[in-house]
């Protein structure tokens, strides 16, 4: 990361998250003062100690100045610990904004910005980048601020004692800011390094927990194993690599700390046989130097912590920067079912990163209140079609109307409002029951809840569970079998009751019994709504008013199950399939 680079992430991490808390942080600032004017007077004391207690044998001094010693590492202490809790609780408010920002980022994202990361990363930017820019606040600004006015203050004391002596000690602060330079640029580029490393470790993490059952069975455990090896002993080797490079500075910093003493008590000694300094000065401007070598250490690698938060806060930003291309628009009207009439016109989708057309120049009327079946062999477009609708993606060509509204020209939300959708990819949260059901109408009654149980023929089962509906299911459900997964899902359908329903094999994991209870229940639920379902029985597909035939992407029938029987050749073998299944 350039220096460009570095100063526009800092400051855009000052205006948006920084700035709000300078209150706090000229609290800190104030408290850095203190610090560093405590430690000057540890130095200075012992000046007067010396001459006081040990030359003259001055009484009064012996109980005054151990005392103001005392009060000084006192003051010192609280005032530093209270630095430290201000601006760890602003690094706190930080983290906790931009945490915010990035879960409200990932809600707000469309579908493909979405599947174009694997979740690991995000992941990884929450909590690892972030990270970066908390340290940065919590213990670079204190740093920065608490080791920079301590060596002002000191150094202040060093030119009061004895100014030749204070600009032989100055020596080594070029030097150091010299070194400090050239290790934060090595930082930067280590940290980056790091995060993407992060970033597959999590990845890797992410999908073996998901992948236990299928790695077992394939006993593959061996392998796995390997690449875990593989991914932690790189990430050991960059976390090994910005540690040698924060601790770099140290054997060179001894070095120059050690010739600046050495030098010095060289010079003061000369000072001292000549008379022009005293002993007493001696040990105070001392004490002064030793202490002024720990800020100057410290900001000496104080650069590498900004380089760190800055390269952890472009990772951020990029997340926060990406516009979705499915928004809302607040000037845009609401959706107005009147009928819930679907039409699509000459639709045309190729999925992202893709070349081939998912679906090609579609064209299909659904009258409101009617059920309308897609079927036709895997890959042919039906599922690509259920996603257009709720504006998962946009068609590339073409246009989508219900109700003679253009869906691209109301609001996001009152569309996706008045659609519910069962899908064969059923998500169901580490939660209980009641919460997973709910999650539709988040206000619903018991009564709701209960009575959208017993129209997906859920209620049984549930209230045989330990705890009915406060049963906790586990993560997406892993408690449950598929089927009754299935119906909690299709439950969550008919509590939200919206006009336009999309099942896509909404019954592809129940048994026969279940399947019946759940056909029955989905005629009730569907009955004058406008109803689009993807299915291969037969039971499903005869029930609709209107059957599309897609392959490859076309819709190339269309008609009545009877009517298609007749006259489409795929429809029949689809047909005859499921027969003789």
């Amino acid at each position: 990361m350039n220096f460009i680079t570095l100063k526009k992430n800092l400051l855009r991490l000052y205006h948006s998250y920084t700035k709000k808390h300078l209150d706090k942080i000229i609290l800190s600032l104030f408290l850095s003062l203190v610090v560093a004017g405590s430690t000057a007077a540890i130095a200075w004391l012992l000046d007067p100690a010396i001459e006081k207690m040990f030359i003259n044998q001055d009484t009064t001094m012996m109980m005054i100045i151990p005392i103001a010693i005392v009060i000084a590492f006192a003051c010192k202490g609280l005032s530093l610990y209270l630095a430290r809790v201000v601006l760890i609780k602003v690094g706190g408010l930080i983290v906790f904004t931009i945490q915010k920002q990035l879960a409200s980022s990932i809600l707000t994202s469309d579908i493909h910005t979405l599947e174009s990361k694997h979740s690991g990363q995000y992941l990884s930017h929450i909590l690892f980048a972030v990270g970066q820019v908390n340290n940065l606040v919590s213990t670079g600004v204190l740093n920065i601020m608490k080791d920079s006015l301590t060596l002002i203050v000191l150094v202040t004391l060093m030119f009061y004692q004895n100014w030749k002596l204070a600009l032989f000690a100055l020596l080594m602060m070029p030097l150091a800011a010299f070194v400090a330079k050239s290790l934060g640029k090595r930082i930067g580029k280590a940290t980056k390094e790091s995060l993407t490393l992060n970033e597959s470790l999590t990845k890797y993490l992410s999908e073996m927990l998901k992948g236990s059952r299928m790695i077992k069975i394939f006993q593959q455990e061996k392998f796995e194993s390997n690449r875990a090896s593989k991914i932690l002993e790189d990430n050991m080797h960059i976390r090994n690599k910005v540690g040698f490079i924060m601790i770099r500075a140290t054997p060179i910093m001894e070095l120059l700390t050690g010739i600046m003493i050495a030098g010095f008590i060289y010079y003061s000694g000369f000072m001292i046989m000549s008379g022009e300094m005293g002993i007493n000065n001696f040990f105070s401007f001392l004490t002064a130097m030793m202490l002024a070598y720990q800020p100057v250490r410290s900001l000496a690698t104080i650069n590498m912590l900004f380089y760190q938060g800055a390269t952890g806060a472009e990772t951020v930003f990029k997340v926060l920067d990406a516009e979705p291309n499915i928004k809302e628009i607040d000037s845009y009207p609401n959706l107005e079912i009147n009928k819930g009439d679907i039409e699509f016109k000459n639709v045309s989708f190729v999925y992202p990163k893709t070349e081939a057309e998912a679906v090609k120049n579609i064209n299909i009327s659904i009258k409101g209140g009617s059920t309308a079946a897609l079927v036709g062999h895997s890959g042919a477009g039906k599922s690509t079609i259920i996603s257009l609708l709720p504006r998962f993606f946009d068609p590339g060509e073409g246009e989508i109307y219900i109700d003679n509204q253009n869906i691209n020209k109301v609001k996001l939300s009152s569309l996706r409002k008045n659609i519910s959708l069962v899908s064969q990819d059923i998500m169901l949260f580490d939660d209980t029951v009641r919460a997973n059901i709910a999650y539709a109408k988040l206000d619903a009654s018991e009564e709701q809840i209960k009575e959208a149980c017993d129209f997906a023929a859920a209620s049984d089962f549930i209230e045989a569970l330990p705890k009915s509906y406060e049963t906790t299911i586990g993560e997406n459900g892993i408690k449950l079998s598929g089927g009754q997964k299935q119906r909690i899902s299709i439950a969550r359908a008919v509590l939200k009751n919206s006009p336009i329903i999309l099942l896509d094999e909404a019954t592809s994991s129940l048994d026969s019994e279940s399947e019946e209870k759940v056909q029955n229940a989905i005629i009730s639920l569907t009955k004058n709504k406008t109803t689009l379902v993807i299915a291969h029985r037969l039971s499903t597909i005869i029930r609709a008013d209107k059957i599309f035939v897609l392959n490859q992407g076309k819709i190339i029938d269309i008609g009545t199950h009877n009517e298609l029987l007749k006259n489409s050749m795929i429809y029949k073998n689809l047909y005859s399939k499921q027969l003789s299944a």
